[in-house]
């Protein structure tokens, strides 16, 4: 399982999902492969082709007050040829690129501030450890 945290961890809650999976990776779960980005890149593709379930972590802006977790599906859109790409813009390249597109979820943390700095608000304290355990359930699951 292939656990991918993004955003930006220089303006504030944006680097929810980077920290989420730096402390899921910390656990060491059996079978999950954690990596960190700024942003998601094409490059990720071939990653996620040979996982066999991946699990997307970011910061959501207008999601409220409570984590979701969303089941992903692979589809192309208009960011798949751009610098950036969504999670199922990725999904869609691995499975035409390399031929297999794996189940996909994503997790969305709620935050309520992008300031610059490096702390997370406590909406975003608590949304990261509701996303670990989600997260360590999906892996569980899995397992």
């Amino acid at each position: 399982m292939l656990i991918i945290g993004y955003g930006n961890d220089l303006r504030g809650d944006d680097g929810v999902g980077p920290k989420t999976v730096e402390a899921v990776a910390a656990l060491e779960l059996p079978g999950v492969q954690c990596r960190t980005c700024h942003q998601l890149t094409p490059e990720l593709a071939e990653t996620i082709s040979r996982a066999s379930r991946v699990v997307f972590v970011d910061a959501g802006v207008e999601s409220g007050e409570s984590v979701e977790v969303a089941a992903l599906s692979a589809t192309e859109d208009a960011a798949a040829r751009t610098h950036a790409v969504s999670p199922a813009a990725l999904l869609a390249m691995a499975r035409e690129l390399y031929g297999k597109c794996p189940p996909a979820w994503l997790v969305t943390i709620p935050i309520e501030s992008t300031a610059h700095g490096e702390s997370l608000t406590p909406l975003a304290q608590r949304g990261m450890c509701v996303a670990i355990d989600r997260i360590k359930l999906l892996a569980a699951e899995f397992a």
